[in-house]
């Protein structure tokens, strides 16, 4: 993952990120893979060469603020909450092409 550019690592990553939110929410993964991937994501982004210097996307803004959010509420808030889910599935059909950008969207890279 070294030399791969941040456009591409933020393409790659929101199709998965995707995946594992809906899969959760469909009760097809248990919330434990969801947190893997998140770590592993993290240990990856942290491999990647002069990522600090390539711009910020509005896809990379949101790919942030969703893996945040994921990682940050419990396992219940993310399936029971109906306004934490709505907002989070703004971001995945964001992210899947699909839907408009979502408002109150504040992802930073780590």
């Amino acid at each position: 993952m070294v030399s791969v550019t941040v456009q591409v690592f933020i393409n790659l990553k929101a199709k998965q990120l995707s995946y594992f939110v809906r899969a959760y929410w469909d009760r097809r993964i248990p919330y434990r893979e969801v947190d893997l991937y998140f770590w592993d994501t993290m240990e990856e982004w942290h491999q990647l060469r002069d990522r600090n210097k390539q711009p910020f996307s509005a896809k990379e803004r949101v790919f942030w603020h969703l893996l945040h959010q994921v990682h940050f509420w419990s396992e219940q808030k993310l399936l029971d909450d109906p306004f934490l889910r709505s907002e989070l599935q703004t971001c995945v059909d964001y992210l899947e092409g699909d839907g408009q950008y979502p408002l109150d969207c504040i992802g930073i890279r780590p």
